[in-house]
C-alpha cells in the first residue's frame, strides 16, 4: 500500500506548488479566463483570472502514478494506464477549447461539434481498449469469450456486474462512451463556482480509493477462499494509486481555487475528471452506483436538462432562475461561499450513502 501513500503525497505537493507557478506564467502572458453576460452579474469581477489550471492536475497525476511505481519497483497495470489515457486524452480537448477562449478573447472555445468529436475520438479509443489486455485467469460467463478479466465488462454493474444485463461488444462500447459523456460534461457543468467542482471530486476519488482498496483486498484472486463476495475486477490497487492520486491533486489544487479562485480549473481540468470518474466506475464495476456517488454532478446536469426542456415545452419560461442549479441559489442572495461549503455537504452525503451502499451488498452476501 506503501505506491498508494506516494501517489497522494506527490500529487499533492504538485499542485501545492506546481499552480502556484502556473498562476505566475498565466498573469505573465495574460490568458485569463472571459466571463458569459449571460452568468451571474457577481461573477464579472472574475474577469481576467488565468484559467487551463487543470494542465497542472493532470501533470501532477501522471507523475505521481510514475512516482508510485518508480520508487514502488513495480509495474504499471493496464487498467491505470487506460484511466490515464482516458483523463490525459480528455484534458487536452479541454485545454484546445479553452485556449481557443483566450486566444481569440471570447467566452465560447470549440464549437460543440469539433468539441464532442474530440470526446468521442478518445472516449471511443478507452472503449475499444478496454475489452483488450485479458488477464488470463478464469472468471464470469461474460469473459469466457474474452479470454479472462478485461479492465471493462460487458455487463452492465450497479455493485458488481449485472449476470442478466451483460450487452455485446458493440453496445458495450456504446454504453462506455455514454457513461464518458455524461459524466465529463457533468463535471463540466458544476465548475461554475469556485472550488466547487474541485472540492467535490476530491471527496468522490476518495471514495474510489476506498472502493478500490475493498475490492483488492477482496479480489476472488487474493482471498484463500474465492465465493459469491469476492470481486472478479482487475487490477484494483492500481487503481486505487490512480485514484488517490486525483484525490490528493485536486486538494491540493483546491488552495489556490477556493473563493476567491486565483485560477480556474477550466474545461482542462473538468473534462479530464469527468473522464475519470467515469473511468473509475467502468472499471470498479460500480456504473450505476456513480449516480450515487457523483450526486452533485448528476443534480446539477439534471437541472440542466430540465430546464432546457421546460423552456421549450413551455414557450420560453424558466423552470429555474438560472442553470446549473448553484446558479440559481446565487441569485437567491446566497453567497458564493454559502454556495459551495453546501453544495459539498450535498456531495458528501451522496459520496457516504453510495460507499454505505457498497459496503452493505458485500455485508448481506456473507
Amino acid at each position: 500500500m506503501i505506491s498508494i501513500v506516494i501517489a497522494a503525497v506527490v500529487a499533492l505537493l504538485g499542485t501545492l506548488i506546481g499552480t502556484r507557478l502556473a498562476i505566475r506564467v498565466l498573469v505573465r502572458k495574460g490568458y485569463g479566463q472571459l466571463i458569459r453576460d449571460d452568468g451571474p452579474t457577481t461573477h464579472h469581477v472574475k474577469r481576467g483570472t488565468p484559467t487551463m489550471g487543470g494542465i497542472v492536475i493532470v501533470l501532477a497525476v501522471l507523475f505521481a502514478y510514475a512516482a508510485a511505481h518508480l520508487i514502488t519497483w513495480t509495474p504499471p497495470k493496464a487498467s491505470g494506464v487506460l484511466v490515464l489515457f482516458l483523463t490525459a486524452g480528455l484534458g487536452l480537448v479541454g485545454f484546445l477549447d479553452d485556449w481557443i477562449k483566450v486566444a481569440k478573447q471570447r467566452s465560447l472555445g470549440l464549437r460543440s461539434g469539433a468539441k464532442l468529436a474530440g470526446q468521442i475520438s478518445v472516449g471511443l479509443a478507452f472503449a475499444v481498449l478496454s475489452f483488450r489486455f485479458p488477464n488470463g485467469r478464469s472468471g464470469p460467463s461474460q469473459y469466457e469469450a474474452l479470454g479472462g478479466i478485461t479492465p471493462a465488462s460487458p455487463a452492465i454493474s450497479l455493485l458488481r456486474d449485472i449476470p442478466f444485463l451483460v450487452l455485446p461488444i458493440g453496445l458495450a462500447v456504446v454504453w462506455i462512451l455514454l457513461l464518458i459523456a455524461a459524466s465529463s460534461n457533468g463535471m463540466n457543468l458544476t465548475d461554475g463556482v469556485d472550488g466547487l467542482a474541485a472540492g467535490a471530486s476530491v471527496m468522490v476519488f476518495g471514495a474510489y480509493t476506498l472502493v478500490n482498496i475493498w475490492q483488492y483486498n477482496q479480489s476472488c484472486s487474493n482471498v484463500l477462499v474465492a465465493g459469491p463476495t469476492c470481486y472478479e475486477v482487475r487490477d484494483p490497487h492500481d487503481l486505487a494509486v490512480v485514484a488517490v492520486a486525483i484525490a490528493g491533486a485536486c486538494f491540493g489544487f483546491l488552495w489556490w481555487n477556493c473563493q476567491p479562485a486565483k485560477i480556474f480549473m477550466g474545461d482542462t481540468g473538468s473534462l479530464a475528471l469527468g473522464g475519470a470518474m467515469a473511468a473509475m466506475a467502468i472499471y470498479t464495476r460500480t456504473e450505476l452506483l456513480l449516480l450515487l456517488i457523483g450526486g452533485l454532478f448528476v443534480v446539477n446536469t439534471l437541472s440542466v436538462i430540465l430546464q432546457v426542456g421546460w423552456f421549450r415545452i413551455s414557450g420560453g419560461k424558466r423552470l429555474f432562475p438560472m442553470a446549473p442549479l448553484h446558479h440559481t441559489f446565487e441569485l437567491k442572495g446566497w453567497a458564493e461561499s454559502t454556495v459551495v461549503i453546501r453544495f459539498w455537504i450535498v456531495a458528501g452525503i451522496f459520496v457516504a450513502v453510495g460507499l454505505a451502499l457498497f459496503y452493505a451488498e458485500w455485508v448481506s452476501g456473507l
